[in-house]
């Protein structure tokens, strides 16, 4: 028997529905790790967003008839590990949360990607309360990500220079980098 849209669908949704446990878990740690007061509060934000999308998903579940089970996220869980070594290894470095924001950003773009996806399967197979259900986390994903954006545009990326690059940084301020406009 071969693989449809829904076994892909349901695979997907058991996917993400770990990955969501899984960030729950990891968004703690970065908060700890932050030394930024406003990476913290952001970090805060998103994981009771998390916690919410989980109860999201669950309704996404019972929406298509199915129990709410999870399936390991090998994406995630390599996303988690990278963002755990990032925080060890700045630790201490004026970099510290512009690799906090980095590692964030990654796993923010994989779920973006993944409830891109879902929501479209959801139409295709006529799940539109699911397709609604996914479409609220993915804007809250989205709004995660342009926060993360914003923090490291607003001091972040800039103490991550440094103390003496960042006199030389500010004399070149004028010039603004592509991603700046």
């Amino acid at each position: 028997m071969s693989k449809t849209l829904a076994d892909l669908f349901l695979d997907e949704l058991q996917d993400i529905y770990d990955a969501e446990h899984r960030i729950t878990k990891a968004l703690p740690k970065l908060v700890k790790a932050a030394t930024s007061p406003e990476l913290q509060t952001a970090l805060q934000k998103h994981l009771k967003e998390t916690e919410g999308q989980i109860t999201k998903l669950e309704q996404v579940f019972k929406s298509i008839g199915e129990p709410a089970k999870a399936t390991k996220c090998d994406a995630t869980v390599g996303l988690l590990e990278e963002g755990d070594g990032i925080a060890k290894e700045f630790k201490g470095s004026p970099a510290i949360n512009a690799a906090l924001i980095s590692a964030g950003q990654k796993v923010e773009h994989y779920e973006i990607a993944s409830y891109g996806c879902l929501i479209e399967w959801a139409g295709l197979l006529g799940h539109d309360k699911a397709a609604g259900l996914l479409q609220q986390i993915l804007d809250q994903e989205k709004g995660a990500n342009d926060k993360l954006t914003e923090l490291a545009r607003a001091g972040s990326n800039e103490e991550a220079c440094g103390e003496e690059e960042s006199a030389s940084a500010g004399k070149s301020s004028a010039k603004k980098s592509p991603a700046r406009k």
